[in-house]
C-alpha cells in the first residue's frame, strides 16, 4: 500500500485514536524541565513523568508523531549524516503509550494490526525480536499472533532492554522488522549478518516496567506502561518502495528544490543529502527557541549550521543560501507543524545571520591555516593550532581535519583536547557560585499563602529550622527559618524576591530578611528578636512599601514583555527575569541588539499602558483553557492542571503566581536604563518603575544642566555646543597626526645612514624614539620603500615596556620571515609576539635589554643567508 509521508503520519494517529488514544501534539525538542536531555529524542519524553507515576493525567492512552533530534548528547548521529541510508539528525517518532492501562498483549495486537491490516505489510516480510528472558511477550507473538517462531529472535539486553539515558524509565523490549528482500545483503537479527540492510528495523515496542536510579538499582514502576516508537521516514521509505530514507517524498522535495537553488545536476549528491537533512533539524530547533550559540544546544545547532553551509560550498555555493532552502521545509511539513509558518520569519533572518558570520569565519580561518601549513614541519596540525581556530574564530574542528586530509596531513587531536580541558578548567574556576543557603535544607509542612489580599496577618509557627535541622525553640541573636501555617510573605518564585517584614507578638520577635519555598512551605529567613517556640501565635507583617515597588516591577515586566512582541516579533520569549524593590531585569530571546529606536518605542507602548490605567485581573483556570485564551507560558516550563492568569486590558495576558499592582496607572512611569546580549540569542533589558524611574528623570536632567555650564550653554542647546568641541578635537588631532608622521618620517631617514650590509643584505636593526608606538607602523613602510631590499628591526622604549616591530622585503621572504625575527627579539625583552613573513610586531617588558637584543639580529640574520 503505497502513502504519502503524511497520509501515513495521519493514518498512525487516527488508527490509535479509533482504540480510544488520545492524540497528543508534539512537544519542544526542548526538553521541558528534564537536565538529563539535551534534546528531545524520543516519543516518549514528554510522559516521562506519567511512566514514573508523578504527573496524572486525564487519559491512559496517547498517540503522538514526535518531533526529535539526535545529534547532541548520547544519542549522536549527525557524523553518520549523508553517509547512510537511514541516519538523521532530525526525524518524526510515532508512537502510542499507556500510562498503566494496557500491557504487553495490546500492544503487540495494536502494532501488528497497523502493519497487516491498515497500512498492509506482507505478514511475511516481519521478523521479530524479543528480550531474552521475556517468554511472555515470545508466547503472545508466537501462540497468539501467530508469527513463524523460525521468525522470532531472542536478544540480549544490549538491543532489546530499552531505557532512555543513564537513569529513568526502563524495560524490556519486542522489536518488529522488515525484510527488505533477498537480493539485499544481510541477515536477521541476532545472526553474523545482521549488521546488513536486508532486514531493517521499524517499531521498537518498550515495556515500561522499571525505573533506573544513578547508582544502577531498578525500582519497579507503579504501573506497568508501554511506550512504542516507530520512525516515521523508515515506514514511508518502505511503503513508498524506496531503501533509502532519503528517497521518500519530503526528503525528494527537499532535495529537488535545493538542487534548483544551487544548479546542481546530480541529485544523488551526498551534500545534498546532509542539507536537506540539515534544514529540517535547524528549522524546527530554532522554531522552538534555540538560538546558534557556543555552548550547549545553541552550539550543536550551530555546528549543524555549519555543517550544512560547508556542504553547500562544496556543491559551488558562493553566497548564502541555506536559509532560502527554509522555504521549501515549510511546503513539505508546515501543514502537519505550523509553528513552521508562523516563525518564518525568526527562522530566516537567524539563518541567514548565521550563514554570513560563518562565510567571513570561513575566510579567516582558512587565511591562518593556509598560512600555518606553508610552515608546517612535519605532516601533523598541532593542537594549539586547532584550538585556536574553533575558540577564536569559531572555526569547526572537523572542518580544519577536512582541509588537512585534503594535504594528506593530519591534526593533534590529543593536543587539541589538552587545550579543551585547560579552557574547561579556567571556566569552572572563574565561576565561583555561592553555596546556596537553604539548598539542604528539607520540610514537610504546607503553608497556605494568603498575601495576594492581606500585607497583615494572624497566624502560628508550625516549624523552626536552624541549620537546616528541625528545632522545638530559638533563640534571641539567632539565625533561623520560621515555617508558618498560613501567611502574607511572598516567597521567591517567578523572578520575584521574597517578600520581607517582621513576625509580632506585641513587640517584633523576629525579623524576617527573606522569604524562600521549601517545597510546599514558605520559609521565613531571618534573625530572632526574642525567643520563640513551634505553636506559638505570632502577626506576620510584610514590609508594605518594599512590597509594593516590587509590585509595580512585576507588573512592568508583563507590559514590556509584550511591548518586545510587538516591537520585535512573536519570537521574543521570556528567558529569566529578576523582580526586585529597586528595579526589574527582563531576559529575552533575540538574535541582535535592539536599536535605541527599538527601546525608545517599546518604552513609550508601555508607558502608553500604563496612562491607559487598564485594571489588573486575575483567574485560576484550566491550563489548555488559560492556553487557548492566549495566556503566555514561559519557554520550557511544566504547569499544574490550574494556573493563576494575570492579564491587563487585552494587552497583556500571562501565566503568573506573583503579586501585582490593581491597574497599570498604579505603576507610574517606566524607564529602560540598560540593554545588553547575555548569550548568544539572549537579550537583557534592566528598567525602573514608579518614584525610582522620577527620580532617573530627576537626576538626568540635573547632569545634562551641569554639562551645560560647563560648556556655557544651556540644556537646550548642549548638543550643537558638543558638536562643535568635539569637531575641533577632531580637527587638532589630524593636525598633531601630520607633524608626528613628519617626524617619524625624518628620523626613519635619518636611521637609514646606520644601516649594515650582511652576506650583501642590508639590515636595519635600531632603536627608535620621537615617534608614538602607533606610527610604527607607518615608519617601517617608509624605511621599506626607501631601503629597496632588506631586513628592518625598531625598538621603542616606553615606561616598563618595549615596542617592537620588523620588516622584510618581499624578494627576501622566502630566506627570511618577519614573524621568526621578532620573536627572536621579543624572547630577549621579556615578550612575545609574530605576524606575517613581511611584517610582525610584538612587545615586551624589559627595555633595559633592548640594546643587547638588537644587536643579537646581526648574528641571527646571517645564519638565514
Amino acid at each position: 500500500m503505497k502513502m504519502t509521508t503524511a497520509e501515513l503520519r495521519q493514518a498512525f494517529l487516527d488508527f490509535f485514536a479509533s482504540k480510544q488514544h488520545q492524540i497528543v501534539d508534539s512537544s519542544s525538542l526542548v526538553p521541558a524541565n528534564d537536565p538529563t536531555l539535551l534534546f528531545t529524542n524520543a516519543g516518549m519524553n514528554q510522559f516521562k513523568d506519567c511512566f514514573l507515576g508523578s504527573d496524572k493525567r486525564a487519559y491512559t492512552r496517547a498517540t503522538s508523531s514526535q518531533r526529535c533530534v539526535r545529534a547532541g548528547g548520547k544519542h549522536n548521529d549527525l557524523e553518520n549524516v549523508g553517509y547512510t541510508a537511514r541516519h538523521h539528525t532530525f526525524f518524526e517518532m510515532l508512537g502510542n503509550f499507556s500510562f498503566g492501562d494496557y500491557f504487553k498483549e495490546e500492544a503487540i495486537t495494536f502494532a501488528w494490526e497497523l502493519l497487516t491490516e491498515v497500512i498492509k505489510l506482507p505478514k511475511e516480510k516481519l521478523w521479530v525480536t524479543v528480550f531474552t528472558e521475556d517468554d511472555e511477550a515470545a508466547d503472545i507473538w508466537i501462540n497468539k499472533i501467530g508469527v513463524d517462531p523460525e521468525r522470532v529472535s531472542r536478544i540480549g539486553a544490549k538491543d532489546n532492554f530499552w531505557s532512555m539515558g543513564d537513569t529513568g524509565p526502563c524495560g524490556p523490549c519486542t522489536e518488529i522488522f522488515y525484510d527488505h528482500g533477498e537480493h539485499i545483503w544481510g541477515g536477521p537479527p541476532g545472526t553474523p549478518e545482521e549488521d546488513g540492510d536486508r532486514y531493517i528495523e521499524i517499531w521498537n515496542l518498550v515495556f515500561m516496567q522499571y525505573n533506573r536510579h544513578a547508582d544502577g538499582t531498578m525500582e519497579p514502576l507503579p504501573k506497568p506502561s508501554v511506550d512504542t516508537g516507530m520512525g516515521l521516514e523508515r515506514i514511508a521509505a518502505i511503503l513508498q518502495g524506496v531503501h533509502s530514507n532519503y528517497e521518500i517524498d519530503i526528503f525528494q522535495n527537499l532535495i529537488a528544490d535545493i538542487a534548483k537553488l544551487l544548479k546542481v545536476e546530480d541529485l544523488s549528491a551526498k551534500s545534498l543529502r546532509v542539507i536537506a537533512d540539515h534544514i529540517r533539524s535547524c528549522g524546527f530547533l530554532i522554531a522552538d527557541g534555540v538560538m546558534p550559540s557556543n555552548e550547549g544546544r545553541g552550539y550543536v545547532l550551530r555546528r549543524i549550521i555549519r555543517r550544512a553551509i560547508r556542504h553547500g560550498n562544496q556543491l559551488g555555493a558562493t553566497e548564502v543560501f541555506f536559509w532560502k532552502v527554509y522555504q521549501s521545509l515549510i511546503e513539505q511539513m508546515a501543514q502537519a507543524y505550523p509553528e513552521l509558518k508562523t516563525q518564518q520569519t525568526i527562522v530566516e533572518k537567524v539563518l541567514r545571520l548565521e550563514e554570513e558570520q560563518f562565510l567571513k569565519t570561513l575566510d579567516r580561518g582558512l587565511a591562518i591555516l593556509n598560512e600555518a601549513l606553508a610552515d608546517l614541519q612535519g605532516d601533523t596540525i598541532p593542537g594549539e593550532l586547532v584550538f585556536k581556530l574553533y575558540d577564536t574564530y569559531g572555526f569547526p574542528v572537523d572542518l580544519t581535519n577536512d582541509v588537512a586530509r585534503e594535504r594528506n596531513i593530519k591534526i593533534d587531536e590529543a593536543g587539541f583536547e589538552k587545550e579543551m580541558a585547560a579552557q574547561r578548567q579556567r571556566a569552572q574556576q572563574a565561576s565561583n557560585f555561592g553555596k546556596d543557603y537553604n539548598a539542604d535544607v528539607k520540610s514537610d509542612q504546607v503553608t497556605d499563602f494568603i498575601g495576594y489580599e492581606n500585607e497583615v496577618a494572624e497566624s502560628e509557627i508550625i516549624e523552626i529550622l536552624v541549620d537546616g535541622a528541625a528545632v522545638d525553640s530559638v533563640n534571641a541573636e539567632q539565625k533561623a527559618i520560621i515555617v508558618l501555617k498560613d501567611t502574607p510573605f511572598y516567597a521567591e518564585s517567578g523572578g520575584q524576591v521574597g517578600d520581607t517584614g517582621q513576625l509580632l507578638q506585641g513587640g517584633a520577635v523576629f525579623d524576617v530578611q527573606d522569604t524562600v519555598k521549601i517545597s510546599k512551605a514558605f520559609g521565613h529567613q531571618g534573625i530572632a528578636l526574642a525567643p520563640l517556640a513551634v505553636g506559638e501565635k505570632v502577626q506576620a507583617k510584610i514590609d508594605s512599601s518594599r512590597r509594593q515597588s516590587i509590585k509595580l516591577n512585576h507588573s512592568a515586566t508583563h507590559l514590556l514583555h509584550a511591548a518586545l512582541r510587538q516591537v520585535l516579533g512573536e519570537h521574543v520569549n521570556q528567558k529569566g527575569s529578576l523582580v526586585l524593590s529597586d528595579k526589574l531585569r527582563f531576559d529575552f530571546s533575540h538574535f541582535e541588539a535592539v536599536t535605541a529606536a527599538e527601546l525608545q518605542q517599546v518604552e513609550d507602548i508601555v508607558n502608553e499602558q500604563i496612562r491607559n490605567n487598564n485594571p489588573l485581573e486575575t483567574r485560576l483556570m484550566a491550563i489548555e483553557d488559560a492556553k487557548a485564551a492566549g495566556a503566555m507560558a514561559l519557554f520550557g516550563e511544566k504547569y499544574d492542571d490550574e494556573v493563576r492568569v494575570v492579564s491587563m486590558g487585552d494587552f497583556s495576558i500571562e501565566l503568573c503566581g506573583g503579586t501585582h499592582v490593581q491597574a497599570t496607572g498604579d505603576i507610574g512611569l517606566f524607564k529602560i536604563t540598560s540593554e545588553a546580549g547575555i548569550a548568544a540569542g539572549v537579550r537583557r533589558i534592566e528598567a525602573i518603575t514608579g518614584q525610582a524611574a522620577c527620580q532617573y528623570v530627576v537626576d538626568t536632567q540635573a547632569r545634562l544642566n551641569k554639562i551645560a555650564a560647563l560648556l556655557k550653554t544651556d540644556s537646550n542647546n548642549v548638543i550643537d555646543k558638543v558638536t562643535q568641541v568635539l569637531d575641533k578635537s577632531k580637527s587638532l588631532e589630524k593636525e598633531l597626526q601630520k607633524l608626528q608622521d613628519k617626524l617619524s618620517s625624518q628620523a626613519g631617514s635619518d636611521l637609514l645612514a646606520s644601516a649594515k650590509e650582511i652576506s650583501g643584505t642590508k639590515l636595519l636593526a635600531s632603536e627608535i624614539s620621537g615617534v608614538q608606538p602607533k606610527a610604527l607602523r607607518t615608519t617601517l613602510d617608509q624605511l621599506k620603500q626607501k631601503i629597496g631590499s632588506g631586513v628592518i628591526v625598531l625598538g621603542l622604549k616606553g615606561e616598563q615596556k618595549v615596542n617592537l616591530i620588523a620588516g622584510v622585503t618581499d624578494d627576501l621572504t622566502s630566506k627570511v620571515k618577519a614573524g621568526e625575527l621578532v620573536a627572536m627579539v621579543a624572547a630577549q625583552v621579556g615578550g612575545k609576539g609574530g605576524g606575517r613573513a613581511d611584517m610582525a610586531q610584538a612587545g615586551g617588558s624589559q627595555p633595559e635589554n633592548l640594546a643587547s637584543a638588537l644587536q643579537s639580529v646581526e648574528s641571527w640574520l646571517a645564519t638565514k643567508l
